[in-house]
């Protein structure tokens, strides 16, 4: 339960022997591979050595297809999800079946090919029904659309706006000739539709006197026929294309029974993705490619095993101190603890020279939460979760989120045992109802009865966890030799607490004393603070408010409980009132069921902070980078383990 101590690796391979090695790597899962820095510092060997180019771009090219193919057959032939289902178990071999991928790459391809299809009948279809709708206003001229005119008379279509009277449209073509007319063919609210018929030599001048009127010429190059002749056309055009789209819908949606296969081949490509990814950080010549990377120590015996395999040089190396900021940061838990990897990914991982806080931060997060919920009702629908989640082998957050629930239920249900809760007072106000008798479940305590028992033992609970903050940094600033600091920073408060518990027992004041020459001296021999003796004020001031603020911080473990209890019994008094137990229990379940999502929230929310506020700033250094191995990538199914 620690950090993982990790290795730097160094190795210098065949170029033809690559790929392969690459594949034994993804296989492995457990070097996190980086360009080689070292011998790029060399001026002379940055050189020699050029990128490596190993299909990246191909690779995420088909990622892409595959994923775009899946969405295509969820949008035509979505396929049925059982809630909660885990991913389907899928053998190692199985998932490196190229010629399966190949297969189903060339699925992906047609069906994306039939989608774009697809896309273009729809847009052709837009087009068409644009195409009837600009012929409609002219569906009453029974006149072929391309007749431009006669011997001596020329034709042409034109609008107006609506609000325009026809009377000024007849006004201002008169105006240019009297050799001229204009035929109304028809009107809507929008516009008004006309034809208009002149001598040959007048046709251009009566269009540029009408455009003075809002008038807008209309042309339909290319077609021939009446309107009418052309809206049945384009309308017999669109049932083909109905058609059309709903035959390569019928395609698309045969394929329906792939869908998992193409899942799978999503996940294989991801893999070679990240696979090419890795190996375009390699640096090589004509004959070598080189790589650097991290490993976790206890991985070096079966990597060396690896590489017996290949024509290649290698060496694994402890990090030395100036690496110590880019070493990446793997955390080793038992199944228990793992879930607090969920508080300290959220927060930030440890430097890679700090401790792990899993291990010291667990008995407090679980014994803060069940406190703070503290009902047995609740602590059975957590455990219930975090069961139902386990069984869907929830990866990442929902993994350490299910173990949560689970250590979080049972401390939960702890207790509500302890203080007699169960859905609040449900079970008291449900044998009134029925038979009219009281009852009550056995508790030591209860919240609202004993507040201020509560309220000492949260700070009491607090006081005991900040202590273990200070011994953890305690220990930390002895192994790095600063034992000045581990006195005067952890001791001297230790002898204070003990002195002043010494007091109130009324034994003796020596011990407080002592505690108290310390907190003078501590100043003066560190040298700490502005100066010497203002130091001895700076430091007593800003403990006593620290340690006096922190404590009070875990009043919060009261004030949760309380609430989460009222709130519970609220809402039972109010489904109680009208007497009928049917409406209790519907009024009773609504309530606790807002309650419980509250308080499932509010009381990790809380207690997230008083790790991290309370206790990681007695001893944490954060800042550690994630530990990212070449590993095999998928999102839709799970690799059996061999």
């Amino acid at each position: 339960m620690a950090i993982v101590k990790m290795k730097k690796l160094r190795l210098i391979a065949v170029r033809s022997q690559r790929d392969a090695l690459m594949g034994q790597l993804l296989r492995l899962g457990c070097v996190e591979v980086h360009e080689p820095e070292g011998m790029l510092s060399d001026p002379e060997a940055a050189a020699l050595l050029k990128p490596e180019r190993a299909g990246l771009t191909e690779a995420r090219n088909q990622e892409a297809e595959l994923s775009a193919a899946l969405k295509v057959l969820n949008r035509y032939a979505p396929a049925k999800k059982k809630l909660l289902a885990a991913r389907p178990l899928v053998e190692r071999s199985a998932f490196l079946d190229d010629e399966a991928l190949e297969k189903d790459l060339a699925l992906a391809r047609q069906v994306n090919g039939w989608e774009a299809e697809l896309r273009k009948a729809a847009a052709d279809e837009v087009r068409v029904r644009d195409e009837i709708e600009s012929l409609r206003p002219w569906e009453a001229l029974d006149m072929p659309l391309q007749t431009a005119g006669t011997k001596t008379c020329a034709l042409a279509l034109a609008n107006v706006p609506a609000e325009v009277d026809m009377e000024s449209v007849a006004d201002a073509a008169e105006a240019v000739t009297e050799e001229v007319q204009i035929v109304l063919v028809s009107s809507d609210e929008q516009q008004k539709n006309f034809l208009v018929i002149a001598m040959k030599d007048q046709l251009a001048p009566v269009l540029d006197a009408l455009r003075n009127v809002g008038a807008t010429p209309v042309s339909f190059p290319g077609l021939t026929g009446t309107a009418t002749a052309n809206i049945d056309a384009r309308k017999r055009e669109l049932e083909k294309l109905s058609v059309y789209q709903r035959e390569l819908a019928e395609r698309i949606a045969r394929e329906k029974d792939r869908t998992a296969s193409l899942q799978l081949s999503a996940d294989r490509m991801a893999t070679k993705a990240a696979q090419a990814e890795a190996a375009e950080r390699l640096r090589g010549t004509d004959s070598i490619v080189a790589l650097e990377g991290w490993c976790p120590a206890p991985a070096e015996e079966k990597l060396t095993e690896c590489f017996k395999g290949f024509d290649c040089a290698y060496e694994f190396t402890d990090p030395a101190p100036e690496e110590y900021p880019d070493v990446p940061v793997k955390l080793k838990n038992n199944p228990i603890v793992r879930p607090m990897n969920m508080v300290t990914e959220m927060y930030s991982l440890p430097a890679y020279t700090g401790v792990d806080p899993n291990p010291l931060m667990f008995p407090f997060f679980i014994l803060f939460y069940g406190m703070m919920m503290a009902d047995m009702g609740y602590g059975l629908l957590m455990l219930i979760l975090g069961f139902v989640l386990k069984k869907t082998r929830p990866r990442g957050m929902m993994d350490y989120m299910s173990g949560l629930l689970i250590l979080g239920g049972v401390s939960t249900f702890a207790f509500g045992a302890v203080t007699g809760g169960f859905f609040g007072d449900f079970l008291t106000q449900v044998v009134k109802l029925t038979s009219g008798k009281d009852f009550a479940l056995p508790s030591l305590f209860t919240p609202l009865d004993d507040t201020l028992s509560i309220l000492v033992g949260s700070m009491a609970l607090g006081f005991v966890h900040i202590v273990t903050g200070m011994a953890v940094s305690f220990v930390r600033k002895l192994k790095k030799g600063e034992i000045l600091d581990a006195i005067f920073e952890e001791v001297t408060w230790w002898v204070v607490f003990a002195g002043l518990g010494c007091m109130f027992l009324l034994h003796t004041n020596i011990v407080l004393y002592v505690g108290l020459a310390m907190v003078v001296i501590g100043p003066i021999i560190t040298g700490k603070g502005m100066g010497k003796i203002t130091g001895i004020f700076g430091s007593l001031y800003n403990h006593v408010t620290g340690f006096f603020g922190d404590i009070l911080s875990y009043s919060r473990l009261m004030a949760l409980m309380l609430a989460g209890s009222v709130i519970a019994q609220v809402f039972n008094t109010l489904g109680a009132i009208p007497g009928n137990i049917v409406v209790f229990v519907l009024i009773s379940m609504l309530g606790n069921a807002l309650n419980f999502a509250l308080n499932l929230l509010g009381c990790y929310v809380h207690d997230l902070r008083l790790q991290c506020l309370e206790f990681f700033n007695k001893f944490y250094e954060d800042g550690g980078k994630p530990f990212r191995p070449l590993d095999m990538q998928t999102k839709f199914v799970d690799i059996v383990k061999e």
